[in-house]
């Protein structure tokens, strides 16, 4: 594991990255500094950049949220996200587990649906009565966990399948709080006898659509970009990438101490370790992530 300063010292060992989103290149609110610039620089050496996020909407939501935030599709080769990855598998010939899914219960923050778009689901609120449960995002901030314990009893119950379009098990909320995000709700579910289908990093689906939009690209010279060590870094291990800790984000409070702890805990090292997503002589940043890195 290196430390280095930017990105400058592995551009020669990188023909592709899969940059994570939120605490990678925002906060949720703005870019941090330095991002752009080093996009351009990346995008000048030959290597390619596909954004990979853990966000249950569509990639076409958070295309347009990064160009609101200044960073235009222009200056990144492509965008995946969870959610698109988990439009396309119910779009497409289902896993058996979902084949006869039509009635939906949806998780999500915020109205959020724009998964369904296209599908031949019908939307209901009530666990109940589903044959599906399409987890996207948590509101545990405001309802807590017990909420939604509750409310999908009766679908564990059953063993009504869940798919989980965003792993992340915390949120970082604005000035600092933490939540839990809709992978931890997924687990309560998996804990209550419900089935889960996890789509997302560190997870197979969203890389098998990674290296298909990549083509050739040998893995040794992909690198995994992000700030958590439980979904880039131990993600981009289990498909033979390399990888690069960023420490913004979810990472920016870790000392070394507790950088050695995420490491045992989900058993993967990054190559490298960085201060930010920035090209020599743009400044470092700090900031905390949002759900759906």
């Amino acid at each position: 594991m290196r430390r280095l300063q930017d990105l400058g010292a592995i551009i020669g060992e990188a023909d592709a990255f899969l940059l994570d989103q939120f605490g990678t290149l925002h906060d949720g609110a703005a870019l941090y500094p330095g991002v752009a610039a080093a996009l351009r620089r990346v995008r000048a050496s030959g290597a390619r950049v596909l954004i990979l996020s853990n966000s249950g909407s569509r990639a076409s939501r958070n295309a347009a949220r990064l160009a609101r935030l200044g960073l235009s599709p222009g200056q990144y080769d492509g965008f995946l996200s969870s959610g698109e990855v988990a439009w396309r598998m119910l779009s497409g010939p289902r896993p058996p587990s979902l084949r006869g899914a039509r009635r939906c219960l949806v998780l999500a923050r915020g109205d959020g649906p724009d998964l369904l778009n296209g599908l031949d689901l019908l939307r209901v609120q009530d666990a109940a009565e589903a044959d599906l449960i399409l987890l996207l995002g948590s509101e545990a901030d405001r309802l807590g966990l017990d909420h939604y314990r509750e409310r999908l009893l009766p679908a564990a119950r059953r063993g009504i399948p869940c798919l989980c379009a965003n792993p992340d098990r915390l949120m970082v909320l604005p000035g600092g709080a933490e939540a839990a995000a809709a992978g931890t709700i997924a687990e309560a579910y998996e804990a209550m006898g419900g089935p889960v289908i996890w789509i997302g990093k560190p997870h197979g689906a969203i890389y098998d659509e990674a290296f298909a939009t990549l083509g050739g690209v040998p893995r040794a010279r992909i690198w995994a970009v992000g700030d958590s060590v439980e979904h880039d870094v131990a993600g981009g291990a289990r498909q033979s990438c390399r990888s690069a800790l960023v420490l913004t984000g979810i990472a920016a409070a870790l000392d070394a101490i507790g950088l050695e702890a995420e490491i045992k805990r989900f058993g993967a090292s990054p190559d490298v370790v960085l201060p930010a997503f920035i090209w020599p002589e743009a400044q470092p940043c700090s900031g905390s992530a949002t759900e759906g890195r």
